[in-house]
C-alpha cells in the first residue's frame, strides 16, 4: 500500500476521475509524488526506468483531459506504461511487477480495461489506434484514439505505413510523437535529424509562439482559425526549416514541439486538440530518465535497471564471486575477434547494438557495423544486400524481433540463398519481459524453410564455434540462437574448433534412456542424469547442436538401441526438436516412445525464468521425473512379462 504520509496526493488517486478533481499545483505535487514512486518499484522489483521517468508528466495531463477508459490511449512498445498503470487501478500491485501473476511490464489487455490495446514491439500503436477510430466512425461513436508513439519507434516502418493510411482515412485520431532522441540506443537515420532541426531552430519557434499570442489576442481571425494557424505553421517551416512539414504531407496537422515536462501546458494544448477534428499529430519534447540524474546522464545504461539503491542508483547485486559472461557478450566479443580476421566480415543491428552487444565491434570498427534503426524488415534484406556483394553479415536481432522480418527472410534471403548469418539472441524464455518476449517460436518458423541451417551452443565455447564455422565458408542461410542471460562457464575463450554441419555431439553415455536435448537446456540434462545415476540410472545423452539439418546417423542410433527417448528444448513443443525426431521414426517406422519436453501451445505470460522453467515442465526436475516414469513403467513392464 501507498502510504499517506509520503504520498500526499498519490495515496488518493485510485483511478484517472481522481486527476480530475486535483488543482494545477496538486496535479504538479502528484507529479513528483508519482516519478518518487516508479523509482522505488523498479529499484525493488527491476524493469524499464527511463522511458518511465520521461512520461509522467504526459500520462497525467492524457488521464486528466481524455475520458480513459472510454477514450482510448494506446501506447507504443509499452515498456513506457508504469505512470498509467499506477493511476488506472494497479497502484497498490505494483510491488508484483514482472513478478509470476503479477502486473506486466507491458499494456495488457486482459489485465486492464485501461490498457486499450496490448504492446511489446515497437511502431504498432498508430495502427491499432486508426482501426479504433475507424471503427468509432462505423459506429458513429464521439469517443477519442490517442497513439502515443516515440521518436525510435516512429523509425519502424510500419508506423510510416499507418501514417500513410491516416492521411487516406483522415479519421478522428490524436498521434503523439514522444521525441526523447533515444529508443535504447541513440536513435539514427534522417528522422531523427528531421525532428532535430524542428526542436532546434530558434527561430521557428520563437516566431511561431508570437503567432500564436497574437492570434489569441485578437480573438479567432476567419471561419476557420485552426485552419490559418496551420497555413501559417508550414509556411514558417518551408521559410525557416527550407522543407514542408513531413506530416502535413501525409494529410496529419502537426502541433508543436511542446515541453513535455510542462503539466500546464500539455494539458491546455490537449484539450484544443481534444476538440479538433481530423488527423493530428503533437509533437512534445521529454527527457529520458527525467528526475534520476543517474538516469539522465546515461539513458541506455538506465533504459533498464535491476535492483538498485533508489537514493544513490548503487546496485544491489554485491556478489564478488565470479559469474559466467552473458551469452549475448560472448557473441559480441567473439564477432569482433573474427572481424579482425576476415575483413569480409559485417555486423546489422536493428536498433539492438547494446542489447545484442554489438557495441565493441562498433567501438572499435564503426564502420562494419550498421545499426539501421527499428526497422527489422529492412535490416533483413539490406543483410540480404550485402552477402550478394560477397559480404559475410552477422545479423545480430532477438527472436521475437526476427518474426517481424519473416517474409524477408524467406524471399530475400533464403531463396536465394544467401550467406547471411542470423543471430537470434534472446532465443527461448526470456523472464520479466513476459508474453512479448518469450523467443520461443524461432526454430519451429525457421525449421520449414528450405536453404537453412538451425543450430543452438549448449554453452559458450558451442556459440563461438558455431559463429566461427559459419564465417568459414558458404553454408547459405543460417540461424544460430542462444539464449538471454548467463552461460555456464568461466573459461569460455577456447580456441576455435570448426563444427561440421549437421552433426550432434555425446555428452554422456548410457544404457537406460536417451535424451536429445537442442540449447542450453542441455545443460539441465547433465543436471539431472547426475540425479538419475543416484538411482542407478544411465543416460546416453546427445546435444543435437543442429535441428536442420539433424544428424540422422545418431538419430538411426539412438532409435535402434532405446525403447525410451526424451526430446527436450526451449522452443514450442509444435514444430520443433520434438517434431522433427517424431517425423524421422515415422519414416523409418521406429517403434520407441517419444516424449517431448518444450514449450506447451499457450503464451507464456512473466516470471523469473527459474520460475517458468518449472512451469513449462523443461528444467532439471522436469527431465528427471520424465525419466523416472518412463523406466519405472520399462521396469513394471518386464516384471510383467
Amino acid at each position: 500500500m501507498v502510504e499517506s504520509s509520503q504520498y500526499k496526493i498519490l495515496s488518493r488517486i485510485n483511478y484517472p476521475e481522481d486527476l480530475k478533481k486535483l488543482s494545477l499545483e496538486e496535479l504538479q505535487i502528484l507529479n513528483d509524488e508519482l516519478r518518487h514512486y516508479i523509482i522505488e518499484i523498479v529499484a525493488k522489483s527491476q524493469g524499464h526506468l527511463g522511458g518511465n521517468l520521461g512520461v509522467v508528466e504526459l500520462t497525467i495531463a492524457l488521464h486528466y483531459v481524455y475520458n480513459t477508459p472510454v477514450d482510448k490511449i494506446i501506447w507504443d512498445v509499452g515498456h513506457q506504461s508504469y505512470a498509467h498503470k499506477i493511476l488506472t487501478g494497479r497502484r497498490d500491485k505494483m510491488d508484483s511487477l514482472r513478478k509470476m501473476g503479477g502486473v506486466s511490464g507491458f499494456p495488457s489487455i486482459f489485465e486492464s480495461e485501461y490498457d486499450a490495446f496490448g504492446t511489446g514491439h515497437s511502431s504498432t500503436s498508430i495502427s491499432a489506434a486508426l482501426g479504433m477510430a475507424v471503427a468509432n466512425r462505423l459506429s458513429e461513436s464521439k469517443n477519442k484514439v490517442v497513439a502515443v508513439i516515440g521518436d525510435g519507434a516512429m523509425t519502424g516502418g510500419m508506423a510510416f505505413e499507418a501514417l500513410n493510411n491516416v492521411g487516406q482515412l483522415k479519421p478522428n485520431i490524436l498521434i503523439i510523437l514522444n521525441d526523447n532522441k533515444i529508443s535504447i540506443d541513440a536513435n539514427v537515420g534522417g528522422l531523427k535529424d528531421y525532428l532535430l532541426d524542428i526542436a532546434t531552430s530558434k527561430t521557428y519557434n520563437a516566431t511561431k509562439e508570437n503567432v500564436w499570442r497574437l492570434l489569441t489576442k485578437f480573438g479567432k481571425v476567419g471561419p476557420n482559425p485552426t485552419n490559418l494557424v496551420q497555413r501559417i505553421d508550414n509556411a514558417l517551416k518551408s521559410i525557416v526549416l527550407h522543407y514542408s512539414n513531413l506530416f502535413e504531407a501525409f494529410g496529419i496537422r502537426y502541433f508543436g514541439p511542446v515541453n513535455g515536462h510542462d503539466i500546464p501546458r500539455l494539458i491546455k494544448t490537449l484539450e484544443q486538440l481534444r476538440t479538433i477534428p481530423g488527423p493530428k499529430l503533437l509533437h512534445i519534447h521529454t527527457q529520458k530518465g527525467k528526475g534520476f540524474a543517474l538516469a539522465e546522464r546515461n539513458q541506455t545504461a538506465w533504459h533498464a535497471a535491476g535492483n538498485f539503491d533508489k537514493i544513490t542508483g548503487e546496485s544491489l547485486d554485491k556478489s564478488n564471486e565470479p559469474k559466467p559472461q552473458k551469452y549475448q557478450d560472448v557473441f559480441g566479443h567473439t564477432i569482433l575477434d573474427l572481424a579482425k580476421k576476415n575483413d569480409k566480415i559485417v555486423a546489422v543491428t536493428p536498433a539492438m547494438a547494446s542489447g545484442s552487444s554489438l557495441t565493441y565491434m562498433m567501438d572499435e570498427m564503426p564502420h562494419r557495423v550498421f545499426d539501421v534503426g527499428i526497422a527489422e524488415q529492412h535490416a533483413v534484406t539490406f543483410s540480404a544486400g550485402l552477402a550478394k556483394e560477397g559480404y559475410k553479415p552477422f545479423t545480430a536481432i532477438y527472436s521475437t524481433f526476427l518474426q517481424r522480418g519473416y517474409d524477408q527472410l524467406i524471399h530475400d534471403v533464403a531463396l536465394q540463398r544467401l550467406n547471411v548469418t542470423f543471430c537470434i539472441d534472446r532465443g527461448g524464455l526470456v523472464g520479466e519481459d513476459g508474453v512479448t518476449h518469450q523467443g520461443v517460436f524461432d526454430i519451429a518458423y525457421l525449421r520449414p524453410i528450405p536453404n537453412m541451417v538451425i543450430a543452438a551452443p549448449m554453452n559458450e565455447e558451442d556459440l563461438r564455434n558455431l559463429l566461427y564455422t559459419a564465417q568459414t565458408e558458404d553454408l547459405g542461410t543460417v540461424a544460430i540462437r542462444y539464449p538471454r542471460g548467463r552461460g555456464v562457464m568461466l573459461d569460455w575463450e577456447t580456441p576455435y574448433k570448426k563444427l561440421p554441419v549437421g552433426k550432434a555431439q555425446e555428452v554422456s553415455q548410457g544404457t537406460d534412456i536417451a535424451v536429445l536435448s537442442f540449447g542450453n537446456v542441455g545443460n539441465f540434462v547433465i543436471e539431472a542424469t547426475t540425479k538419475l545415476k543416484i538411482q542407478g540410472f544411465t543416460v546416453q545423452h546427445y546435444n543435437m547442436l543442429f535441428v536442420k539439418p539433424i544428424d540422422e546417423t545418431v538419430l538411426h542410433r539412438v532409435f535402434k538401441n532405446f525403447s525410451k527417448v526424451i526430446t527436450i528444448e526451449d522452443g514450442t513443443k509444435i514444430g520443433g526438436l520434438g517434431s522433427a525426431v517424431l517425423e524421422f521414426k515415422e519414416q523409418h517406422n521406429y517403434s520407441a516412445k517419444v516424449e517431448i519436453l518444450g514449450i506447451p501451445d499457450q503464451f507464456i505470460e512473466h516470471g523469473t525464468p527459474k520460475e517458468l522453467y518449472h512451469y513449462c515442465k523443461i528444467d532439471a526436475d522436469a527431465i528427471y521425473e520424465t525419466a523416472m516414469e518412463l523406466l519405472k513403467k520399462t521396469t513394471s513392464d518386464k516384471v510383467k512379462m
